[in-house]
This record gives C-alpha cells, structure tokens and sequence, in this order.
C-alpha cells in the first residue's frame, strides 16, 4: 500500500483509499452505511495497524469486483466515536450492515474468501464451503 511520511517519523498516513472504496466518519457514517439501500462492509482500521493495511489491499482487491457489498472505511483513530459506538476494541474489525442493522461481523485479518463469506451469510446468501479466515 502507498503511504506518505508526515513530518513525523513515527505515523504514516494513507494516500487515499481506492476509487472503491469510500472513506467514513462520524459526519457521514449514518449516510453511507446506515442509509445504504443495500449491504455495507465496513473496515475498522487504524493507520499504525500492520494487520489493517494487509486488509485494506485484500478490501481494495474485492472492490474492484462483484463482493455484493460497498465497502466504507473507517479510521478508529479519527473516529474514536465511532469505534465505541460500534464496539470495536481491535483492528481490523469488519462488520457488515443491511438495513441499517449490523449483520454480521469479524475481528483481526480475514482473507478474501473470509470476507466473502462473511458478506454472504450476513445478507441472506447460500455461502461457499470455505475456511473461515
């Protein structure tokens, strides 16, 4: 993952997330993910969190194709009420949303059938035989 050095040494700042996937805080939160007409994958990330950048390049690659869930980050650092709000206590956290409601979720680095997996049973789909993590 690209990252810029701040004039700080210590703390790295993402670039941006990829085209796919949205950027959230508390302003737009109840918008994009609770208002969302259909199911949301929201990563729960830190950017001081090893584990979360290795999920963000596998979220990035599942934005790119047809996951059946918008994918919105959100950074806990930035949005500390956010976090309490929902509970999270470690990253990456990913919690899945439909309806306004939270469906379904899993803690600490999940790969790519994972989070397939976890999409699908949180939204009502048949859900592919596969090692959970």
């Amino acid at each position: 993952m690209n990252v810029a050095l701040e004039t700080s040494p210590r703390k790295e700042v993402p670039l941006m997330a990829s085209k796919n996937v949205q950027v959230s805080n508390e302003l737009n939160f109840d918008e994009l993910v609770l208002g969302a007409s259909g199911p949301v994958l929201v990563d729960f990330t830190a950017t001081w969190c090893s584990p979360c950048k290795l999920q963000a390049a596998i979220l990035d690659g599942l934005a790119e194709g047809s996951l059946g869930a918008a994918i919105v980050k959100v950074d806990t650092d930035e949005c500390p009420e956010l976090a309490a709000r929902y509970g999270v206590r470690g990253m990456p956290t990913l919690v899945v949303f439909h309806g306004g409601k939270e469906t379904g979720r899993r803690l600490g680095l999940t790969r790519e059938a994972g989070v397939r997996a976890l999409v699908n049973a949180s939204v009502g789909a048949p859900v592919e035989a596969v090692a959970g993590r």
